[in-house]
């Protein structure tokens, strides 16, 4: 199959999404063609037509569709990792699979035959394949950069981006491969403009709109036409006849502004058509970015020019260039068209980034010829196509900037490249391998390639007949052109060979060893002059890195290929003593050398005597007095790089010059050579060592003018400070003459001559050099004592400006901590505070960051901390004052620059950027406090990117991993912020901080701990010790520290299976969890086998006559297939039940499926024997079983036989409860375990089967597929389904493994399971533990007794049984009975078809399975406990009854006996009745950063959800602002309870005061948790009868309805009252009653809401007509507005604030239920509901009374006078007391004592006495953690708590009695502490 031509037309929405179709043109190579496969990714297929007939097709990603087998571990990333590699393989074959519908290639066939237009060429016709899609959202292959909240200013635009390898199959299907070419016809249907001119029409006056949208892609535009169907729209066509892979097809749509770049004139003598042959250039950019557009692209016809001079005619027809925002790489090139970002654009300003700019764009336009046009021919030719691209980029360069920026760049690569290249990398060519470069060796590739050519050219241009690679680059251009490059790919082999071909030189050697191999030499050279041979003796000896590092691995010497050392020739030139260079090329052929090189002056050189200084100081002076002759002669006697001003010998002294000394003389007159220089002709990728006199690099340095032999001088004379090199290097930098690079390069290694053995001089002449810059100073005292206050900026003078950059980088890394402390600091904060860009025409944001960052390293001291952490109290201060007086001046000069920054932005917000990364080094170096404010309010969305890259890393360096709310903000923007670059960089970020904390010592590594010098009298013997290597210690100090963190655990693995995870991201993400986690072994895969069904017949032995009945149908028994229930149909226990009777075979027994009504093969057609002795087990929900529900089927009447006479001895078998053999002693444990888990206060949700409807879980079954839930686990364990307790412990596991797996991280339901499995493992480790002692003595007494070992005895039984219930905790009876009642009445119980009365005798306990009568205490004055408790009664074994139960909501209900039993009282019916209620609020934690991190999480949570933010607020549970801990007394959301047992069990707990009150003094996170729509367990189910409030008579009254269906819909709903029952609690303390009205705080409220600005709505009832809404009271049954609820108060319609409060929120329900989302009304109702939320909560605010706190204070007082409290009365002071660890065993929010109780109370801080008893007890508990439980200190405070408890209980009975009262105290306010 071969692809001709595609055809593409899209409709592009701006709103975020594509539609259209595309047509491919395919001719089949064969008539056996039966499917086509294409790449598709998120692409929605519509239809697929293939020549017009409908075609089926198979869309399948795989990429889409990566799951793991345990989402929650993430220790299972290994197995994510290998399928993300698979679903990629898999991907290479495509996702899209077409069926080619038969005889279609047939009729193209036969149509060809009969025409004459048949393509002679094919065989077979051609098949057209139209396939139409829909792309909705892309993650991949599209950005749509459109406005937001956040960037309201930003003009919307789309663009295919390069966001992963294959981006192109993610916006087209297509054949996404690099090498499959056809020809293009593109289509886009756009918006004819952005502003919303309606029907595209023109205005009255002819103007059109203000934003028209252009579409800019790859081909030359064919035509732009109007819409044929719609004038709003417009059509752009774009045709390429060039064949181009999909891979460079790309488009840009948006309001861009276009800039024509005209062609350039042509010179007198040239023709005047060359002009006519220039294509066409255009640039674009976004509205207001057009001043910076010409800028940067002015250059762009002359690069055009050079290219199509140098290297033939340009590829295509034209060249477009468009700057977009947010672009994830710099640039993304295709055919005609470079996509580049803004970040490139500058304006006439700027200076350093006219480099950069200029550079990027000129590579753009070289990949035209070469990347585009020109493609490699396999994967390993990647390098040449990279490397050829920036070798003709780097000789435009040099055309533009100069020869001296070309070799100064080149130089700079080479040292990279020598660095980089010591054994770590591979060749840059591999010719095996044939997968594409790893993106992190690419840039290595794209470094080092370009090099290599240049050497190339070298090498090849020494055979004197060719001009290197300026020949061999058109011939291949060319022939591209021309079409005799096969498919126009380039290989290597391909084009060594041309090189060989045009140069005649061959490359073989050569391409061993710098293209196929890796490393990089290393010379060592040394230079003799031998006067007897007059010769040059040098002694070469060469080193390879990488080979020495890998030499003893043979898997990286053949991975790897490092050269064992180099070949080739080197050039040596010696410039003798007459001046002359001379040039010898000497021949490397081995490792270690000696050459000998003649010699060619016959006498020695000039000496350097007085009288030439003196000449030369007289021809100074006559050439500075005019006197021409005297200047040439001066040009004579020196080189041209001289500084006249140094001619005088007081400026020498001013400036303290150093000249040669008379030893320096006598050495120079005696050498017989000016200087040597080592590869002279630059052709090799070295490090060259070579040592000479210091006089001979001054040489070099002055008189080759070589921008590489010059720098090579200035790095050899900084190995060698002294005074006279700084003198030489600070002439360096004062010539002008010098290249400025080379002036930089001097003035950054003056730095090396400022030692104090060297009297601080080069610092001196640093300085002297920075007074160019600054005001003449006033006095001068010393050199370092003065102050340098520059002049206003001038940047005129380009290489001037670079020089004073870099003077001040080199005085930043100056450090001498003996007598120049502060005054480079100071120096530096006056640059600050004194500048002035006030007339520099250039801006000066880059020069401000620059002094900014220096600042910062000046001030990091030399000496690193002795503590490193970055804690919040890790802050210490400098102890020196001018140290600190010096930081605090640089502080705030670095704020006043940063709000400059704020107010004033400099180009791309650098200065802030700076400011951020001075911020970041002084915390970690402790400098200043550690805040991490100052970086997160940057990370938001809304800033420039680099400045969010900036602040996210300062952000990371605060031991980020410690913090649960930071954990969950990073996680957040990595998965759904808008910016791909911000996403894939905190990835990054992520994982390197890792590394960085580790060498800070944050994280305390492995290592150290067994760091511990011990030192022994050697008598010892030698003990050695396995040294790990440092990644192992590496990763076992992170496993150990972040690795422990739930949260990071809890965050990764969705990040990781979110499919619209960026795949950078993943992998990253992947890496971080190898970093962290230690990878857990994947389980093999499990392979099912289905066979068909084995006609098989077994028949069952025959039985005696006496036993079988008569009639019993004979049983066949047939081959099971299939097992639906296996714990069911398992064998039995090998221990018998009961004694088989002698004589008589054992009978078959065959175990019926009583808990479903799907059977198995064996037992559908076996009849059904009831045991008649037992009570059927109850059966299970199906769906706890692996069973979908399903509708009840009709029970068939089992059979019923008259038992054996045999089974008359069944009276000694166990119950059903242990008939699958479960010990007494389990079955209890497992009851008590039960019952506790049932009344703990986390399970509500657990408590019954999910129900997807009623829980809002939708999709809740197709998820999980073996439910279970605590009373699953209840009716299992009386059915006698578990053989011991540790079924029971894997349901429970099972239980909470479905919720983790359903719910994500931080759910409500999510943190209830965790909550309820800690408290399930806490107890039942107790359970084991006794249930083992106990089983341990039972067997012990079993060994001396005479019975059976199956049976136990009554004695065994007794005593194992009381081992469990010692387990048990001191409970009331009423607790217990409540529990067996909740459990009774969890399903309704139906009344019995056949009624049966009880028996008069009731069945004991002992002897019967029954469940024991209930009894729920209530109060007094609602129903006795007798009228509530069921008769405990069953049918006779004689008289078996069948009970048809009913099944309801799709569950089986549990067995019941008759009902004449268990007939229900009405109470009963009410309660079964009720909603179950909601479930209690999920706390918040509050971290350092949380108030800013918890409303920004759920704000992008939300968005990314697409949920409005009122919306998402009304979905999650109320929080009150400011909350104290009596505000959250037991606060019912505002739902109706359903059940009131419920009500009764989830009475409040005590509740830690410590942790209220902590929380009180915290702020209030306005956010709820956006996860909590997605809970097991949301809201009750809605009903639209109105719902009755009870009260503690038992009477009712009409309430306000429930919201309705649309009202759920939308996640809002109609307040209604809680139950007003007056339940008592354990204690038997009643329930506080509602708080009665208060009318006059109900004004107030009212009168304040009716002044806010959002009440306006709600003041006046609703005028249905006058408003427009004449279906108001049809859908609001129940209006309610602010005047209405003011007439009811001043009627005294409301009783109690409930009431009042439950109308105010009736009127934001109905707005909610009459307008839709994000309307006007909704938004000032969510404005009025949290402005009364917050009035409410202070309104309803309770505190102890005056008298009350009065008493407690006295208490106080009194025990701290007692000398016991010595230890309490001041709150802990680490440092004073000497226990600076206290506070990381103690957490400071525990931290409690005397005095601070005492102000709390003085404070009204505490709500209730039991809060006061709290915080005492949480102090004695501190001193016992601290000090240990019988350390003299925890005994002083358990003696303060006695005493607080004998005198508060004096107290209170004092008050009693002089009130008269009866002796029974005040119901106290309870609260709820837990």
């Amino acid at each position: 199959m071969q692809r001709d031509h595609q055809k593409v037309v899209i409709e592009i929405d701006f709103s975020g999404s594509i539609r259209g179709f595309t047509e491919l043109t395919i001719i089949p190579v064969s008539q056996d063609l039966r499917s086509i496969h294409l790449h598709c990714r998120q692409c929605e297929i519509q239809r697929v037509l293939v020549s017009s007939h409908t075609a089926d097709f198979i869309h399948y990603d795989p990429l889409s569709h990566i799951t793991c087998s345990k989402p929650d571990d993430v220790h299972l990333y290994p197995e994510i990792k290998r399928k993300l590699y698979s679903a990629l393989s898999e991907s290479d074959e495509g996702e899209l699979s077409i069926a080619v519908p038969q005889g279609v290639i047939a009729k193209q066939e036969s149509y060809f035959a009969n025409e004459s237009l048949a393509n002679s060429n094919t065989e077979l016709g051609q098949l057209v394949v139209r396939i139409e899609y829909t792309v909705r959202n892309p993650s991949n292959g599209l950005q749509f950069v459109l406005p937001s909240e956040s960037y309201p200013y930003r003009a919307p635009h789309a663009y295919t981006s390069p966001s992963s390898a294959d981006a192109a199959r993610c916006w087209v299907p297509c054949v996404d491969n690099l090498w499959e070419r056809c020809t293009w016809e593109l289509e886009y249907v756009v918006p004819r403009y952005l502003d919303g001119r309606p029907d595209g029409d023109i205005g009255e006056n002819g103007e059109e709109g203000e934003y028209p949208v252009v579409v800019v892609s790859s081909g030359e535009l064919a035509e732009q036409v109007a819409h044929p169907f719609n004038s709003a729209k417009t059509i752009f066509v774009y045709n390429q006849p060039v064949p181009t892979s999909v891979q460079h097809i790309a488009f840009a749509a948006g309001p861009f502004h276009v800039l024509e770049l005209p062609p350039d004139q042509p010179a007198l003598d040239v023709d005047d058509d060359s002009s006519s042959h220039q294509p066409q250039m255009h640039v674009f950019c976004l509205p207001g970015l057009e001043p910076l557009l010409f800028a940067c692209t002015s250059f762009y016809r002359s690069a055009m020019t050079f290219f199509t001079t140098e290297y033939g005619s340009y590829p295509f027809g034209s060249y477009k260039v468009v700057f977009v925002d947010e672009l994830p790489t710099q640039r993304f090139d295709s055919s005609t068209l470079s996509l580049v970002s803004c970040d490139l654009l500058h304006g006439d300003d700027a200076i350093e980034q006219v480099y950069e700019t200029r550079h990027s764009l000129a590579h753009a336009l070289a990949c035209q010829w070469i990347g585009i046009n020109i493609l490699q021919k396999t994967w390993s030719d990647t390098w040449l196509i990279n490397g050829l691209g920036l070798y003709i980029t780097g000789l435009f360069i040099r055309r533009m900037f100069g020869i001296n920026e070309y070799r100064f760049r080149l130089k700079k690569d080479m040292d990279r490249i020598v660095q980089m290249d010591n054994g770590t990398y591979p060749p840059i060519c591999r010719p095996n391998h044939l997968e594409p470069p790893d993106t992190s060796i690419l840039p290595f590739i794209n470094l080092k390639a370009p090099v290599v050519l240049y050497i190339l050219d070298r090498f090849l241009g020494k055979s004197g007949t060719s001009h290197g690679l300026s020949r061999i680059l058109p011939k291949i251009f060319l022939s591209a052109i021309s079409g005799e490059l096969v498919g126009s790919t380039l290989g290597t082999s391909g084009f060594l060979r041309t090189c060989r071909k045009v140069s005649g030189m061959d490359p073989k050697t050569f391409a061993e060893q710098w293209i196929y191999g890796s490393g990089c030499p290393r010379f060592y050279f040394t230079a003799v002059f031998n006067r007897k041979k007059l010769v040059v003796e040098f002694m070469m000896k060469q080193e390879c890195p990488a080979y020495l590092a890998n030499k003893h691995d043979p898997v990286a010497m053949a991975l790897l290929k490092p050269v064992p050392f180099f070949e080739g020739t080197i050039t040596v030139r010696i410039h003798e003593a007459d001046g002359t260079p001379y040039e010898h090329v000497l021949d490397i052929r081995s490792p270690q050398k000696r050459y000998e090189v003649l010699f060619n002056t016959k006498y020695k050189r000039v000496r350097r005597n007085t009288k030439r200084y003196i000449s030369r100081k007289a021809a100074a002076v006559a050439a500075a007095a005019g006197d021409a002759e005297a200047a040439e002669d001066m040009g004579l006697l020196d080189s041209a790089f001289e500084y006249l001003p140094w001619e005088d010998e007081k400026e020498r002294e001013k400036w303290k010059v150093a000249d040669w000394t008379e030893e320096d003389e006598q050495r120079m007159a005696t050498a017989t050579y000016e200087w040597i220089r080592m590869d002279a002709d630059f052709e090799w990728i070295a490090a060259l060592s070579f040592d000479q006199p210091d006089f001979m690099w001054v040489s070099q340095l002055q008189r080759d003018k070589d921008v590489v032999a010059q720098m090579e001088a200035i790095h050899a004379l900084a190995r060698q400070p002294s005074h006279i090199v700084s003198s030489f290097l600070t002439r360096t930098v004062l010539v002008s003459n010098y290249f400025f690079r080379i002036r930089m390069e001097a003035a950054a290694h003056l730095v090396h001559c400022a030692g104090p053995e060297l009297q601080h001089i080069g610092m001196f002449h640093l300085m002297k050099v920075f007074t160019a810059y600054c005001h003449e100073p006033q006095q001068r005292n010393h050199e370092f004592s003065t102050r340098f206050i520059p002049k206003p900026n001038d940047f005129s003078d380009i290489a001037g400006y670079f020089v004073r950059k870099s003077i001040i980088t080199a005085a930043a890394s100056y450090r001498n901590p003996e007598t120049l402390d502060y005054f480079v600091p100071s120096f530096l904060i006056d640059q600050l505070k004194y500048n002035d860009n006030t007339n520099n025409p250039y801006g000066d944001g880059l020069y401000i960051s620059t002094l900014i960052a220096a600042l910062g390293a000046t001030l990091v001291p030399n000496t690193a901390p002795e503590q490193s952490q970055l804690a919040p109290a890790s802050y210490a201060p400098k102890q020196d004052p001018r140290a600190a007086e010096l930081l605090e001046s640089a502080l705030i000069e670095v704020e006043r620059y940063r709000e400059m920054d704020r107010l004033v932005p400099s180009m791309h917000n650098v200065v802030s950027i700076a400011v951020l990364e001075w911020h970041m080094m002084m915390m970690m170096a402790n400098l200043i406090a550690n805040d991490g404010n100052i970086f997160l309010k940057y990370t938001r969305e809304g800033n420039y990117v680099g400045v969010r890259l900036a602040a996210f890393d300062g952000l990371l360096m605060m031991k980020w991993y410690t913090s649960k709310t930071l954990i969950r903000y990073i996680f957040t923007v990595i998965t759904s912020d808008s910016s791909r670059v911000v996403r894939r960089h905190l990835a990054r970020a992520v994982c390197e901080s890792l590394g960085v904390l580790l060498a800070i010592g944050d994280i305390k590594s492995a290592a150290r701990e067994n760091d511990i010098l011990i030192e022994e009298d050697g008598n010892a013997p030698e003990k050695r010790k396995t040294k790990r290597s440092e990644v192992e210690t590496m990763i076992k100090s992170l496993r150990s520290g972040p690795g422990r963190s739930s949260t990071l655990r809890d965050s990764i693995m969705p990040v990781i299976l979110d499919p619209q995870t960026d795949q950078q991201v993943r992998i990253c993400m992947i890496k971080f969890s190898d970093l962290l986690f230690r990878p857990s072994e994947e389980s093999l895969p499990k392979m099912k086998i289905l066979l068909p069904a084995t006609p098989s017949t077994e028949l069952p032995a025959a039985l005696p006559s006496p036993i079988q009945p008569v009639g019993t149908p004979s049983i066949k028994l047939k081959t099971l297939t299939k097992r639906p229930f296996g714990s069911l149909l398992s064998p039995l226990p090998s221990t018998p039940t009961s004694a088989t009777p002698s004589g008589f075979l054992p009978k078959l027994k065959l175990t019926t499926n009583r808990l479903s009504d799907t059977r198995s093969p064996l037992t559908a057609n076996a009849p059904i024997f009831p045991d008649t002795y037992a009570m059927p087990p109850p059966p299970v929900p199906e769906h706890a079983l692996g069973q979908k529900p399903r509708t009840p089927s009709v029970t068939i009447a089992p059979l019923v036989l008259e038992p054996p006479p045999a089974v008359k001895k069944r009276e000694k078998q166990p119950p059903k409860t242990q008939s699958r053999g479960m010990s007494l002693t389990d079955l209890r444990g497992c009851r008590n375990a039960l019952k506790k888990l049932l009344t703990y206060k986390h399970s509500l949700l657990f408590r019954q089967p999910v129900d997807p409807v009623r829980d809002h879980a939708p999709g809740y079954f197709e998820k999980i597929k073996n439910p279970m839930d605590l009373s699953t686990m209840s009716a299992k364990l009386e059915a006698g389904m578990y053989r011991d307790r540790f079924g029971f412990e894997k349901d429970f596991n099972l239980m909470i493994k479905n919720a983790e797996i359903y719910n994500p991280p931080k759910t409500f339901a999510y943190t209830e399971a965790q909550a309820l499995k800690a408290f399930f493992a806490k107890q039942w480790e107790k359970i084991t533990k006794t249930l083992e002692e106990a089983e341990a003595k039972a067997a012990r007494t079993a060994q001396d007794a005479t019975a059976p070992d199956v049976l136990v005895d009554a004695v065994q039984e007794d005593d194992m049984a009381q081992a469990a219930l010692a387990l048990e905790e001191p409970a009331r009876n009423a607790d217990l009975e409540a529990v067996d009642l909740l459990t009774a009445l969890a399903d309704p119980i139906p009344p019995s078809p056949t009624p049966v009365a009880p028996p008069p005798t009731p069945v004991s306990t002992a002897t019967s399975d029954a469940r024991p009568a209930l009894k729920l205490k209530l109060s007094s004055r609602g129903m006795t406990s007798s009228a509530l408790s069921p008769s405990p009664s069953i049918p006779k074994p004689s008289e078996p009854r069948l009970l048809r139960v009913k099944e309801e909501s799709g569950f089986p209900s549990t067995p019941t006996p008759p009902a004449a039993s268990r007939k229900p009282s009405g109470l009963k019916k009410v309660v079964a009745a009720l909603p179950v209620p909601p479930p209690p609020k999920p706390p918040v934690i509050v971290d350092d950063v949380d108030d800013l991190l918890a409303g920004e999480v759920d704000a992008i949570e939300a968005e990314t959800k697409n949920i409005s933010p009122h919306k998402k607020e009304k979905e999650r549970p109320k929080e009150r602002p400011k909350e104290r801990p009596k505000e959250r007394k037991e606060k019912r959301d505002d739902r109706v309870s359903i059940d009131p047992i419920e009500d009764l069990l989830d009475a409040p707990l005590p509740k830690d005061p410590l942790k209220e009150r902590g929380k009180s003094k915290e702020k209030s996170i306005a956010s709820r948790d956006p996860l909590a729509s997605q809970s097991r367990y949301n809201s009750p189910k809605p009903t639209t009868a109105a719902t009755p409030s009870f009260s503690s008579t038992g009477a009712s009254s009409t309430r306000t309805p429930l919201p309705s269906d649309r009202d759920v819909s939308r996640g809002v709903g109609t307040p209604t009252p809680s139950l007003k029952f007056k339940l008592k609690s354990k204690e038997g303390t009643p329930v506080q009653p509602p708080m009665p009205i208060d009318a006059t705080k109900c004004k107030v409220l009212l009168r304040n809401l009716r002044k806010d600005r959002s009440a306006f709505l709600f003041l006046e009832p609703v005028d249905a007509e006058k408003l427009g809404c004449p279906t108001y009271y049809d859908e609001i049954k129940h209006p309610m507005d602010l005047s209405t609820m003011e007439t009811r108060l001043k009627n005294g319609e409301y009783a109690t604030m409930e009431d009042f409060a439950s109308d105010m929120r009736l009127i934001f329900a109905n707005c909610r239920q009459f307008n839709p989302p994000d309307s006007i009304p909704v938004q000032e109702a969510d404005k009025l509901e949290a402005l009364f939320e917050k009035e409410w909560a202070k309104l309803t605010e309770k505190k102890l009374s005056t008298a009350e706190r009065l008493l407690v204070k006295g208490i106080i007082n009194n025990i701290m006078q007692d000398m016991c409290s010595f230890h309490f009365r001041e709150p802990v002071d680490p440092v004073r007391l000497g226990i600076p660890h206290y506070f990381q065993i103690i957490d400071p929010k525990d931290a409690r004592d005397l005095r601070t109780i005492k102000n709390d109370i003085t404070a009204g801080k505490y709500d209730s006495f039991e809060a006061i008893q709290a915080d005492i007890n949480q102090m004695i508990r501190n001193a016992k953690t601290f000090n240990g439980e019988h350390s003299e200190v925890a005994q002083q405070a358990v003696k303060i708590g006695k005493m607080y408890q004998t005198a508060f209980a004096k107290k209170r009975r004092e008050e009693m009695n002089k009130a008269g009262g009866s002796g029974t105290p005040p119901p106290a306010k309870r609260v709820k502490l837990g």
